[in-house]
């Protein structure tokens, strides 16, 4: 987890180094509402994208005493000194309009380094206060540490599921026991991390809870799946897969097989 502070840049190869999308599993990048980040400063911006002669060029078309005076030098009819003249106070004029356009330039090029945009490109997760950034960082590790533990254990159990598949059914057990009323404290780390603490006890002190119930739901149907695609990619160890786990069944378990064997059977196809 990165936090940039107040008035702190994350620039050049330290934002390459730290950038979220190296890993997005496990990496979190977060700002301050006055720090910047950036690969390159505003000022370097500005002299890579908009030079001396852009500036030139805008201040040209923008100034209506430029105008003016380049309306003179075109018209053709000015004597040597007179031009000369004309060009002095044209020169004058550019020198005098350069340090408020350039001004101009670095601080809009400085707007797409602050928090609001690189929020809005996606650059950060989200936009912190000084005040409150370290009770929310607090909060947030705690939450990925519960839940990351909780996406191993699915994980574990289902390889064939992916990590962002995971995050929504986790999502949605919280939901179901919290209410879709309350479903919206999934973004809520201190209400998601109690509710991860409040399974772990009731796992601990009963052996059962609503997280062990649906990964123990996971694993029967991950097993009976590979089952399944073992015998449909080797259909002539079929009856021998079924007496091998005819075996390791009870008396009562055999009676009922052999029940469900015979319905299906009845079943006209």
């Amino acid at each position: 987890m990165v936090y940039i502070p107040p008035n702190g840049e994350l620039r050049g190869g330290s934002w390459a180094v730290l950038d979220h999308k190296i890993n997005p599993q496990y990496m979190e990048l977060y700002a301050d509402e006055e720090s910047r980040g950036g690969v390159l400063e505003a000022e370097g911006m500005v002299e890579i994208k908009f030079r001396k002669k852009d500036q030139l060029k805008l201040m040209h078309r923008l100034d209506a005493k430029l105008r003016e005076l380049r309306a003179k030098l075109d018209t053709g009819t000015l004597s040597a000194d007179e031009k000369k003249a004309v060009e002095k106070q044209l020169h004058q004029r550019e020198e005098a309009l350069l340090p408020m356009y350039h001004t101009v330039a670095a601080s809009f090029a400085d707007l797409h380094d602050r928090a609001g945009r690189m929020m809005e490109v996606g650059c950060i997760q989200d936009i912190l206060k000084w005040k409150t950034s370290r009770s929310f960082l607090y909060w947030r590790l705690r939450r990925l540490l519960l839940e990351n533990a909780a996406k191993n254990r699915i994980k574990a159990v289902s390889e064939r599921l992916s990590y962002g598949e995971i995050g929504s059914m986790l999502r949605r057990w919280f939901t179901e026991d919290q209410g879709s009323v309350n479903g919206y404290l999934w973004d809520d780390n201190k209400a998601v991390t109690n509710w991860f603490l409040g399974q772990e006890k009731q796992e601990k002190d009963t052996g059962k809870s609503l997280l062990a119930t649906n990964i123990a739901t996971i694993k029967k149907s991950q097993i009976m799946q590979n089952i399944s695609d073992m015998i449909t990619g080797n259909p002539d160890v079929a009856f021998d897969a079924i007496m091998t786990i005819g075996q390791a069944l009870t008396t009562s378990q055999r009676t009922e097989a052999a029940q469900v064997l015979t319905s299906i059977g009845s079943i006209p196809t």
